[in-house]
């Protein structure tokens, strides 16, 4: 087994620096052996090497590798190993020191806003209470004997304030899944009602009842039964306006990678633009396959190759260096620009013919693995049962024989980088215990997935960044465009209304289907 993984090692080896000449390696290893300056000093522009992972990737390569590096590259490549040290330049610390400022910062003001409604919800929960507790407190003895209807009003304030605190912590009391720019404007209107409303009642209290020392207790217990039922009230409409008012479609909107063009619809109610954001990023990672750069690079390198087969002369003098040269290669690019079809065309069949080529050896080393492990699990039925074989130990059994067609082809169609050999482990146990056929196996690896599927450190994208030329605040309306930033794309999201639709009715009379036959009984002869 451990012969298999490390032979598997070699083909999965990988470096910043793959696909130099050795020319370059040798002008690398002059500069590194280049002595310090006098002041000791060093460089503002660092270099980090990269040491090869504990576990090794089945061909992990960076997806800003070399772009004209060919299928072949874990066998070429030179991996540096040993100790080294890993340095970070200055515009690196200044963007981390910006991302922990940016942190800080989300993290306050979340906390910010769950202390001041944990603070406003224990105020309303508590205000009730006083008012029926204050006065037994303070002058008892002087207050009226309400007897059996102060103990029905008793009950019902305990049952309001227990229906009271379910829904509040069903509706408000929520994980939060994302950070939002500005505040919830609903919500917040809700929070100001809420204060300004038991600002108002304990306002009365303190006049009416606490100043004068009403001694009719029945009517301040019913005082605090009213309190509750309006708070049953607010939280009825905050279900209105924070879960129902949403429901209803009234736009769709388009969501267009800006990358690779990959587009989804969805339909949306009334959201602001912040909401409508964070409803499209959640259906981004389930919907979208996974971002891919690698696939991008085949149009950036055959233009380089186009523009490299382009020699410039200049006949004139440098005098009409910069007006010669682009109109030498305007004229050259108009000549060329027949055959690059031919070449897209060939370029593209041989890339077919690989993959499936690849694709079906793939397919064949799975079943005959698979086969394998039917037969271990026929042998294993026949021994004790504390020797059975665990699901694990069969996955890192088999998985040499599979390991070299599989990283094959997703070096082929360059899905290396979202597929490490721990990934493929476990998803290969998983598919032994729940007894999966091979062609389950192989369904996260020949068709891309969504985003979720792969795992989240290769995936998830920290920040993203709203742009709007109106108000993140304000509601969706037909015509507005917004963008979503990440690091290496973009979303663009264009919202249009749905449209009215009229509905007419139109009245078929059942008698208007009948017909008569009339057969005449003589016939022309």
């Amino acid at each position: 087994m451990s012969t298999a993984m490390d032979t598997e090692s070699t083909y999965s080896g990988y470096s910043h620096y793959s696909g130099h000449s050795k020319k370059a390696h040798r002008q690398g290893r002059d500069r590194h052996k280049s002595p310090r300056s006098k002041d000791g000093s060093r460089s503002e522009k660092s270099v980090t090497i990269q040491t090869p992972p504990a576990e090794p990737l089945l061909g992990n390569d960076s997806s800003r590798a070399e772009e004209g590096q060919d299928d072949n590259w874990g066998e070429t490549t030179t991996a540096i190993t040993g100790t080294s040290e890993h340095s970070i330049s200055q515009e690196d610390i200044a963007r981390i020191s910006k991302d922990l400022e940016d942190s800080v910062g989300l993290d306050c003001k979340r906390y910010l806003g769950l202390t001041v409604a944990a603070v406003l919800g224990l105020l309303v929960f508590l205000t009730p209470i006083a008012f029926i507790l204050l006065p037994k407190i303070l002058w008892g003895d002087d207050l009226k004997t309400c007897g059996t209807v102060c103990d029905g009003l008793f009950i019902s304030v305990a049952f309001k304030l227990l229906i009271l605190l379910i829904g509040t912590w069903a509706l408000f009391f929520r994980q939060p899944k994302a950070d939002i720019p500005r505040v919830f404007v609903f919500r917040a209107i809700l929070l100001v009602l809420i204060f300004l409303f038991v600002f108002s009642y304990w306002l009365f209290y303190g006049v009416r009842i606490l100043d004068l020392k009403d001694t009719d207790y029945q009517g301040i217990v019913q005082y605090a039964v009213s309190l509750v039922d309006a708070l049953l009230f607010i939280h009825y409409l905050a279900i209105v306006l924070l879960e129902l008012r949403q429901l209803q479609p009234m736009f769709t909107v388009k969501v267009v990678r800006s990358t690779d063009g990959e587009s989804r619809y969805y339909s949306l109610g009334h959201l602001s633009i912040q909401r409508a954001a964070l409803v499209v990023l959640e259906n981004y990672y389930r919907d979208f396959t996974v971002y891919n750069p690698a696939l991008l690079t085949a149009s950036k390198s055959r233009a380089a190759k186009h523009m490299a087969g382009l020699k410039v002369y200049n006949v004139d003098g440098p005098g009409n260096n910069a007006s010669g040269q682009s109109r030498a290669m305007i004229a050259a690019a108009a000549r060329r620009r027949d055959s690059s079809h031919n070449e897209l065309y060939h370029e593209e069949a041989d890339h077919e013919r690989r993959v499936k080529k690849r694709r079906a050896r793939l397919v064949v080393a799975v079943e005959e693995a698979f086969t394998h492990i039917k037969r271990l699990e026929a042998e294993e039925q026949q021994k004790a049962p504390g020797e059975m074989m665990d699901p694990r130990e069969a996955a890192q059994a088999i998985f040499p024989s599979m390991a070299r067609a599989l990283q094959k082809y997703l070096r082929t169609t360059r899905q290396q980088q979202y597929h490490s050999m721990e990934s493929i482990l476990q998803h290969l146990s998983f598919c032994i215990t729940n007894n999966m056929t091979p062609k389950a196996f192989l369904e996260r690896y020949l068709n891309p997935g969504p985003t979720l599927q792969y795992d989240r450190d290769r995936w998830f994208s920290k920040q993203w960044t709203l742009v709007s030329e109106d108000a993140v605040t304000s509601g969706l309306r037909d015509g507005i465009v917004f963008v979503l930033k990440c690091l290496d794309f973009s979303l663009v999201v264009n919202v249009k209304k749905i449209p009215f639709i009229k509905l007419s009715e139109e009245f078929i009379d059942p008698k208007s289907h009948k017909f008569v036959l009339r057969l005449q009984s003589e016939t022309s002869v």
